[in-house]
């Protein structure tokens, strides 16, 4: 599923909440940012039944190795939604993928 999101990733079949976009914004994630982290990254939480729609949890690096997680629908949309995207707090993380319990 990872290789469906990059690729329409890269083709620019995605968009951002409006959610996503203001933490963006507040937390000065690029668009660019985004992209390198999908690239780099993989699946660490799956939601299949999530409320909005089936949807995943995906951390990755960017070039500059900034630690990224960005939660986005399925490939089986015509668009990826990107949910929400933050840099993963190191409290509340393990190696940026386990949650703390």
């Amino acid at each position: 599923m990872i290789e469906e999101i990059r690729d329409k990733i890269k083709t620019g079949q995605y968009e951002l909440s409006k959610h996503a976009v203001d933490q963006s914004i507040l937390r000065q994630i690029a668009i660019s940012e985004i992209r390198q982290a999908i690239d780099s990254g993989e699946i660490i939480e799956d939601y299949p039944a999530d409320k909005y729609g089936p949807s995943c949890l995906i951390f990755g690096y960017t070039e500059v190795q900034r630690p990224l997680h960005i939660h986005c629908s399925y490939p089986s949309r015509p668009l990826i939604k990107i949910i929400t995207l933050y840099e993963p707090d190191t409290n509340r993380w393990i190696d940026f993928k386990i949650r703390r319990k």
